[in-house]
């Protein structure tokens, strides 16, 4: 039954209220006109303001970290949390195109664009305390390297590259 023939009969609105489930403002503002049944009010979305902003930004850097761009937006006065401000950078599409970027998508794993042999890494760990039997005193560094390594088409077929690794 609607919320108008229940007060036609004389009910007040909190007995509207519970018989329809639903708040006792909601069915005055239904009631009074200033909102329909079934419709929400859109919540102000409080990132417009600060689009064009942003879109600037990225045009300027693409690859600036959403984590910097969130900090300046804070100071300007953006009162939003960190996820909505990050969804509403995917929902308004604001971030510009990066081939490069976008041709990682997908891969658990970064291709390395040099032939093998010209491109070494190096990863280190400083340790503050190393074990004793190291017998080094004071900070040890830990040093790893890596050479990409080309393996044959028939090494590769077999599956022996996957137990290698």
């Amino acid at each position: 039954m609607d919320a108008h023939a229940l007060r036609r009969q004389g009910w007040t609105i909190s007995a509207i209220a519970r018989h329809l489930g639903r708040d006792r403002k909601t069915i005055r503002a239904y009631l009074n006109g200033e909102q329909e049944a079934g419709q929400r009010r859109l919540a102000a979305d409080e990132f417009v303001p600060y689009l064009e902003y942003c879109r600037q930004r990225l045009a300027d850097d693409p690859h600036l970290w959403a984590t910097a761009l969130f900090d300046e937006m804070v100071e300007l006065g953006y009162r939003g949390g960190y996820s909505t401000f990050t969804r509403a950078l995917r929902r308004y599409d604001v971030r510009p195109h990066c081939d490069p970027c976008h041709s990682t998508q997908g891969r658990d794993v970064a291709i390395i664009g040099h032939p093998p042999g010209e491109e070494i890494q190096f990863d280190w760990l400083e340790l503050p305390d190393p074990p004793g039997e190291w017998a080094v005193g004071g900070t040890e560094s830990v040093q790893e390297a890596a050479l990409p390594v080309v393996w044959p088409a028939e090494f590769l077929a077999s599956g022996r590259a996957a137990q290698s690794g």
